[in-house]
């Protein structure tokens, strides 16, 4: 019996043994085996930065017409097609010319009865004065003759202003592109009644060069008027996709008066547009970039991360050991950000296998690809 005993206690601390080595195993307890965990580091480095400021802007048409109608009259079908590019002069609608032809036909018909008059008036005054002098005419008579002359020399100048009148309403049924640029849809069909109360029956923009309208701050247009003339801000713009505009802008305007809300002035920027992908309404964000006097630090915006501390970044130090380093941070733009404080240039900061590791912890550090 005793015998029996002794095998059950060795087959119960073998079984104890066989089940905390396998549960040690499946549950992942530590080993004795440990490796430092791989990170990717960058060293903290100097570069130059343009001191970049971001603002709401508009695109702005240097040259925009709105096409309307000076007559009343029957629109007919318009002579171009929407969104092509037309030059000046060029016909884009016509108002049935018909009523107004007819107009400047009556117009005409009446300067040459009142030319015929006048004619005859000319005839009856030479009588007269050749009367006056024979002494068989009156004074009276002859005066008589010289006023109508002169009311029939008068009702010429005013039927022929009549006629000009008329002519230059005709004029206006033909409706010409005053500027070259690309024409915009047709507002009004043909068939309808236009008038000059009517608004436009369509637009034309001139989008060759383009304004960029935004509002800086005042501080930042007095950071703009100091800077060195060799240093003047790159004006850039941000498009839709967050890419950016590969054309450079040139300040050309900034406006005489202050936005007292906002403490804001209006800056106006050209831009070439060659291939139109800028459009008179469109919402862009402009960049006003300020070279810096010097190299400033900078780290991979990758290697941020924050707290309700502030914004850290985890170190390697020597020992390769990792440490949380509270840093203060400025612009940050294409995947950079630049360092005011609490680094120091050829830091090691880790840029990939932060979630791995913790304040303390040794790691082995490996050097991430240098930043372009």
């Amino acid at each position: 019996m005793t015998k029996l005993s002794h095998k059950m206690k060795a087959l119960q601390a073998t079984l104890l043994t066989t089940t905390f080595l396998f549960l040690s195993t499946s549950l992942g307890l530590p080993q004795d085996t440990k490796t430092e965990p791989t990170v990717l580091v960058e060293k903290v480095e100097k570069r130059d930065v343009a001191n970049t400021s971001e603002f709401i802007g508009r695109i702005q048409a240097i040259e925009r017409v709105e096409i309307q109608a000076r007559i009343t009259g029957t629109l007919l079908p318009p002579k171009f097609k929407e969104g092509e590019d037309v030059a000046p002069e060029q016909l884009l609608y016509e108002i049935d010319p018909a009523p107004f032809q007819a107009e400047v036909d009556a117009k005409r018909a009446q300067l040459a009865s009142a030319e015929s008059t006048a004619q005859f008036a000319a005839v009856s005054d030479k009588r007269a004065q050749d009367l006056l002098r024979s002494s068989t005419g009156t004074q009276a008579a002859a005066d008589a003759r010289k006023a109508e002359l002169a009311q029939a020399q008068s009702a010429v100048q005013i039927a022929a202003a009549a006629l000009r009148i008329a002519e230059i309403t005709l004029g206006y049924t033909k409706i010409t592109a005053p500027i070259s640029g690309r024409a915009g849809r047709t507002a009004i069909t043909e068939g309808n009644i236009v008038s000059p109360a009517s608004g436009a029956l369509t637009t034309i923009v001139k989008d060759d060069k383009v304004w960029a309208v935004f509002a800086p701050s005042q501080r930042e247009i007095l950071e703009y008027r100091k800077a060195e003339f060799n240093k003047q801000p790159a004006i850039r713009l941000k498009l839709a996709d967050g890419s950016v505009y590969d054309q450079l802008g040139s300040v050309d305007y900034i406006d005489n008066t202050v936005d007292s809300n906002t403490d804001s002035q209006v800056i106006r920027a050209v831009f070439a547009n060659p291939d139109r992908l800028l459009v008179d309404g469109q919402t862009i964000r402009v960049l006003m970039e300020q070279p810096t006097d010097a190299p400033v630090l900078t780290v991979s915006q990758v290697a941020l991360a924050a707290d309700q501390t502030g914004t850290f970044v985890l170190v390697v130090d020597e020992n390769q050991t990792v440490a949380t380093r509270y840093i203060e941070i400025g612009q940050q733009r294409d995947g950079v950000a630049v360092v005011k404080e609490g680094l120091k240039e050829g830091d090691l900061v880790i840029v990939q296998g932060m979630q791995r590791v913790r304040n303390g912890m040794k790691v082995n550090p490996q050097q991430s690809e240098p930043r372009s």
